[in-house]
């Protein structure tokens, strides 16, 4: 049987995100390293800098017999696994992640508190439209759930009118991704 492309989220020692996608590059595996920018002061200056959207991973897209190059690149600790198997990510979460770090109208940042289950909303006008999660009051916002398991999860913000609840909705299907969106009034 031959071997497919999937893509693998792989957990990297601290702060070394960036080093590890340049290693991948010089040699030849395709990865993903989802950025955002923030502002940072110093003293004598304020600078903007890029720094990865999910701290400590980097995705990468191989066959299965390329695990052994990815694991021995220095900066590398391991595959997210489960149940002691690395666990293949669907392109299409891939994809949204990629969609929404481009075309989010405000920066996208990560959040690994534990948000309750609420009513299945869709975004239905704007850049964002056809993504759907759960809806939950937070502080006096809203947010659309989409969650990312076992790596937190994106926020972006999108205006109340531009969602919509979603009839018929079953959790059947939403295994790994999801994508926060704050909704604001």
């Amino acid at each position: 049987m031959e071997s497919v492309f999937s893509w693998y989220a792989v957990y990297t020692a601290a702060r070394a995100e960036k080093k590890v996608k340049e290693r991948l590059d010089q040699i030849g595996i395709e990865n993903y390293l989802p950025l955002r920018t923030e502002y940072r002061v110093w003293s004598d200056r304020k600078k903007k800098v890029s720094v990865p959207l999910i701290s400590g991973y980097i995705f990468v897209h191989i066959k299965e017999e390329t695990f052994v190059p990815v694991l021995t690149t220095p900066g590398v600790v391991t595959f997210l696994k489960e149940k002691g198997k690395a666990v293949a990510i669907p392109a299409e979460q891939i994809e949204r992640l990629r969609f929404v770090e481009n075309q989010a109208d405000e920066p996208l940042e990560i959040s690994y508190e534990d948000i309750p289950a609420g009513t299945l909303v869709e975004v239905v006008r704007g850049k964002l439209a056809g993504f759907q999660g759960e809806m939950v009051q937070i502080r006096d916002k809203y947010r659309i759930v989409l969650r990312l398991e076992k790596l937190g999860c994106a926020l972006i913000t999108v205006a109340a009118s531009c969602v919509e609840k979603v009839k018929n909705y079953s959790k059947k299907g939403y295994v790994w991704g999801f994508l926060f969106i704050f909704v604001t009034h």
